[in-house]
This record gives C-alpha cells, sequence and structure tokens, in this order.
C-alpha cells in the first residue's frame, strides 16, 4: 500500500493527482496575465468541461483519480494544521507586515476548511473582506491591484510543484513566483495527509533549495535513468542537488541526464519539446536540436572519491538514450512530422506533451491531428482529449497530471 512508486514514464499508471480548475481561472484578468503566466483567460464552464473529459479519460482506463483539493482538505484535520498552513501561506505571500497577515489569517480560518482551500485557491479579493478589515488594509496596502492574495491558475498543471521519483519525491522550488506556493500543497499533504503521513518517504529535493526545479523537466526513463531538463524553469544547479541526494540515498537511479533546451516560454519544460511514449519510442520537437541535430548532454553518475558526482558530456541525444537504456535502436517522431509549420504550430500546442499510461498508449489533445496520426503510424495507441480552453495555459495532458503510481515496468 506504499503510496508512491514510479519507475518509469510509461508503466501502467495506477494512481494519479488532478486539480479540476477553479474560480482562480475566472479571477484572471488582461492586468495579471503576465504574472500568473497566462496568454489569454480560459472560459470556465468550457474548461472544467474539458478537464472532467480528460480525468473521465483516465478512469475509463482503470487509473485511480485523486484530486489536490481534497487531499488537502483531507490533511488539514484540526485546527493547529490549518493555522500553521495559512501562517506559511501568508509569510510565502509576503503578506507579513503593517498587521496585514493577521487580518487575513482571521479572514481565512473563519471559514470550513473546504472553503478555507477553495479561498487560498481562487485568490482574495479586497472587497470580499470585512468591512473593518477592509478599511484597516486599504490603510496599509493603497494600491489598486484587488486582490490581497493572488489566485493561483496555473494549480491544475499538478506536474510542476512535485514529482514522484521511484519511492521518493521531489518538493520543488518553483522559479515564477506565482507559482512557489503550490508546492506548499503537497508539503502539507506528504506530512499530514493519512495516506502518506505513515510512511517515511524520501524527499530528493525539497522546497526550500535556493535554486529552481520543476517537475516538467523531470522525466523518469527508468528505474536507473532519470531525465532533466535544464530550461526557462530549472536551473543547472538544482539538477546537480538532485543527483547527489538520489546517489547517495537508496535510489535505485545511477545515471541523471542533464538535457539543455532553449530557454523561452514556447519550450517551458523538457516534456513540451520531449516525451517517452514505449519503451524505446519517444515524441521530440525538432527544434530543440541545433543545425547539425545536436544539443548539450550531460551524463551524471556517482563520483568516485571525494567528488560526489562525475559529469559526462554527450551531444547527440538518440545516441545518448540508446546508451543509457541499453536500447539497440530508438525511434524519434518529430512533432507535426518535422513540417516547418505543423510541427511550431502543434508544439505550440502542447503536441510533445503526451500522457503515456501504458507502454504504446498516450493521451494527448485532439487539436493536434498531424502528431497524433504519425504516432498511430508507429504503432502507438493515442486517446485524444478535449483542449480548446485547457491549452490556454501552455500545458498539455503531462502538465496536468501527477502520476503517484505506475506498475513495475517489468510487468507490462
Amino acid at each position: 500500500m506504499y503510496p508512491i512508486h514510479v519507475d518509469s514514464e510509461i508503466g501502467r499508471l495506477q494512481t494519479v493527482m488532478l486539480h479540476r480548475p477553479g474560480k482562480e481561472v475566472e479571477n484572471l484578468t488582461p492586468d495579471s496575465l503576465s504574472k500568473l503566466l497566462f496568454d489569454d483567460i480560459p472560459y470556465l464552464p468550457a474548461i472544467q468541461k474539458e478537464h472532467d473529459y480528460f480525468a473521465n479519460t483516465l478512469r475509463n482506463r482503470g487509473i485511480e483519480v485523486l484530486y489536490l483539493d481534497t487531499l488537502m482538505v483531507e490533511s488539514l484535520s484540526d485546527k493547529e494544521k490549518r493555522e500553521t498552513f495559512v501562517d506559511q501561506l501568508l509569510s510565502e505571500s509576503k503578506q507579513m507586515v503593517n498587521g496585514s497577515s493577521q487580518l487575513l489569517k482571521e479572514y481565512l480560518l473563519s471559514f470550513d476548511t473546504k472553503q478555507m482551500v477553495s479561498e487560498v485557491i481562487s485568490g482574495v479579493l479586497k472587497k470580499d473582506l470585512p468591512e473593518q478589515a477592509k478599511k484597516h488594509l486599504y490603510e496599509i496596502m493603497a494600491d489598486h491591484h484587488p486582490f490581497y492574495l493572488d489566485p493561483m491558475p496555473n494549480l491544475y498543471f499538478t506536474r510542476d510543484p512535485a514529482a514522484a521519483i521511484g519511492n521518493g519525491i521531489s518538493l520543488n522550488k518553483m522559479r515564477e513566483p506565482a507559482r512557489r506556493r503550490e508546492s506548499l500543497f503537497m508539503q502539507f499533504i506528504l506530512n499530514y495527509h493519512p495516506r502518506f503521513s505513515q510512511y517515511s518517504i524520501p524527499l530528493w529535493i525539497n522546497r526550500d533549495y535556493p535554486f529552481p526545479i520543476e517537475g516538467g523537466d523531470e522525466l523518469v526513463l527508468s528505474d536507473k535513468v532519470l531525465a532533466i531538463g535544464v530550461s526557462e524553469r530549472t536551473s543547472a544547479r538544482a539538477v546537480e542537488k538532485i543527483a547527489v541526494n538520489l546517489f547517495k540515498s537508496n535510489s535505485t537511479i545511477e545515471k541523471v541526464v542533464a538535457v539543455e533546451i532553449p530557454k523561452c516560454r514556447a519550450f517551458m519544460h523538457l516534456d513540451t519539446v520531449f516525451t517517452m511514449i514505449d519503451h524505446d519510442q519517444f515524441t521530440i520537437h525538432p527544434e530543440i536540436l541545433d543545425k547539425d541535430g545536436n544539443m548539450n548532454i550531460f551524463i551524471l553518475e556517482k563520483g568516485e572519491d571525494d567528488e560526489p558526482v562525475s559529469i559526462t558530456r554527450r551531444d547527440n541525444l538518440a545516441d545518448t538514450l540508446k546508451e543509457v537504456l541499453e536500447l539497440p535502436e530508438i525511434n524519434l517522431i518529430p512533432c507535426g512530422g518535422g513540417d516547418e509549420i505543423a510541427s511550431a504550430r502543434e508544439q505550440w500546442n502542447d503536441g510533445s506533451n503526451t500522457l503515456a499510461i501504458a507502454p504504446g498508449v498516450v493521451v494527448t489533445y485532439e487539436r493536434n491531428y498531424v502528431s497524433n496520426q504519425i504516432m498511430r503510424e508507429n504503432g502507438i495507441e493515442v486517446i485524444e482529449v478535449l483542449s480548446s480552453e485547457l491549452v490556454r495555459g501552455r500545458g498539455g495532458p503531462r502538465c496536468m497530471s501527477m502520476p503517484l503510481k505506475r506498475d513495475l515496468i517489468s510487468k507490462n
């Protein structure tokens, strides 16, 4: 019954954590889009319908679906835990000045646990506070921003705040201030939810580490190999830190493959340009390679003597994958078939961001029909889900899911 086990990207998915978009999405405004990392404002009823379709697609394949907000409510089972959570949330939200934290604390704790969690996620508007508190807060925070606590619209991308690796968790410090509070939820779930708290779950990296890492950059290629993107959102220092922690623990990981990708929003995480879909098949966006088909790749292994890690360099992705996975051949399937227009369009719409639910079985957005057809031609079962509103957040099926348990790949 141990609650965490992920030793591959493709083992049959047993349990996954999702977050259904809520009022936090409606609390986006044109003025806040850049700050909150959105390009557009999704239509809430439609995005919820699409997310429900996604969740039911997983359930129909026998996958247990857990919801982050439900787990969080179940974790805050008494007054002391609720107060601890609110105190830490307000501290990390920079609300510990001029008495504002006490007023916000009283406001949040006036709700039952379910409503309190909902308020935290959707954001606390100035106009929602009691008149007496509102008057005081306006005096000490006289600006035109409508929120005391910003909404958390990126929370439906549950992949990023934490990642299961083997029998442990990477609890991540996220790069953008708008998302840093998100991993606080997973911290409390691990510490206090009865499903997790009874076990000593290893933390491969903790959210107090000063350099960022995000789950979209973490791909468990096998029980021995972890790939991590060095990207816009994940630093090389964090990659080395997690490698050191894995090597000195009882983890089975023997190699960490650091893959440098262009640091831009379109290529936000490694899984937006590269995912594993079968034992020897992968999706890839061709533009992550240079004109000669190469890129910067580094293999980190346990060091000798006083060196915590040894680092060797590679430049060919296909050759590196064959080497670390001990495969005679691999197949890189280009997003959009490599066509200049289709490839760029479908990568922007998360055509490379597939969620494998079993070897050779993936969930994708239906809009990426060129990529989906090419995968089918390569023997992959492609399950399409709705995406017109979900895609506005710039994330696909892998981004929206945090696998907690997969079958051992040897059982498939």
